[in-house]
């Protein structure tokens, strides 16, 4: 009889991770798999399904304007109720950190199936930064049964919390499955994409390309405008070089990111791109200044050093490995950094050739291999 699993996610980055999951597993005819989207993200999550041509089996489409972490997390919960009495799954799958995978966890803990912790064990060790993502992981952590630690250092984090080492794998980070899939993919000769070729046209190729991104919370206000005052100084001081930078809808961000860099030449403003010109633009990139967890992973892949402007990491294993730049929200720091990437090739190269320590591309294999091998139920 064929073992059951239920993949559920709900954000962009979520899916992205999940993405290549969903297909390894559809391929594998041991298994009958089954796809439930929350919808915690709407359209964002939407163009991911697309290009890596997944179709859920169940969308909750639970996306409301300005919900909070209240109603959303009871919303899930309640939702996912009729989908497990459904497909009565012996896995279920969830991702990092998002309040769905923690609303999801629970709701599949009641149901009494196993729960798949992907991306496991990762830890700031403080639960209120960032905020929610640190206390949902570390929950999730609680209720999972079986825990996929990107890392070393994440499994050694969990066995730290007592978690069984049986029911912990290695694996990689299936976001790098997603990326080298996706890059061949927006690479290919029949690939055609309208964000791609707006891009061709407002960005000089012959130029270093900085690319930015920025949307946590904890960044909202004085340090994003710190942010701002290093990006409007980088561009002052460097002409020739292209600030592009895609700024996300929340008006905490979209206010002062336009009010601070409007009308600088060679500063550009787009709206958020769709997963498939990310990664083409990461690709083209000189250096990445992001505040995003996934960015840390993807960017050592594709040889781009990274400055996260974060006080912390729950990723510190590319700092270690010298991958990425931790600077916080430094306006000093920050010009410091990319001035010292534009100026030294030396100092840049040798960065970009470091080894990244989240995986190889083969995270998925692993997981479907550990989950085809339990005597589950025995």
């Amino acid at each position: 009889m064929k073992k059951k699993n239920l993949i559920v996610f709900g954000t962009r980055p979520e899916a992205i991770k999940m993405a290549p999951l969903v297909r390894e597993f559809l391929r594998n005819d041991t298994f009958e798999t089954k796809v439930c989207v929350t919808a915690q993200h709407r359209e964002m999550l939407d163009q991911v399904l697309d290009f890596f041509e997944i179709v859920p089996d169940y969308d909750l489409n639970l996306m409301r304007p300005n919900q909070n972490l209240y109603s959303l997390t009871a919303t899930i919960i309640e939702n996912m109720k009729p989908v497990l009495d459904e497909v009565k799954p012996d896995f279920v799958y969830v991702h990092g950190d998002t309040t769905t995978s923690m609303a999801v966890g629970i709701a599949a803990f009641y149901s009494g199936a196993k729960i798949c912790h992907v991306e496991a064990g990762l830890r700031t060790f403080d639960r209120q930064y960032p905020f929610p993502e640190e206390f949902n992981r570390q929950l999730t952590g609680k209720i999972a049964d079986y825990h996929f630690a990107p890392t070393n250092l994440s499994n050694n984090n969990l066995l730290a919390e007592n978690i069984s080492e049986e029911n912990i794998l290695v694996t990689g980070n299936t976001v790098i499955d997603a990326l080298l899939y996706g890059i061949e993919k927006v690479n290919s000769e029949n690939f055609k994409d309208e964000e791609i070729e707006k891009l061709k046209t407002v960005l000089d190729f012959q130029n270093e390309i900085i690319l930015v991104t920025g949307h946590r919370r904890e960044n909202h206000g004085e340090g994003l405008i710190k942010i701002c005052s290093a990006l409007k100084s980088i561009a002052e001081k460097n002409p020739s070089v292209q600030i592009i930078y895609p700024v996300h809808l929340n008006p905490n961000v979209l206010k002062p990111v336009h009010e601070l860099l409007s009308g600088i030449s060679n500063i550009i403003l787009t709206e958020p791109l769709a997963y498939p010109a990310f990664i083409w633009l990461m690709e083209k990139s000189f250096l990445i200044i992001t505040d995003s967890g996934g960015i840390q992973e993807e960017a050592p892949s594709l040889g781009k050093p990274v400055l996260v402007t974060r006080e912390t990491t729950e990723r510190p294993e590319a700092v270690e490995e010298g991958t990425v730049l931790l600077v916080g929200t430094d306006t000093e720091k920050i010009i410091v950094e990319t001035q010292k990437f534009l100026d030294d090739s030396a100092y840049y190269k040798k960065m970009t050739q470091l080894h990244n320590p989240y995986g190889d591309g083969k995270a998925t294999a692993r997981i479907v291999k550990f989950i085809k091998n339990l005597n589950h139920g025995a």
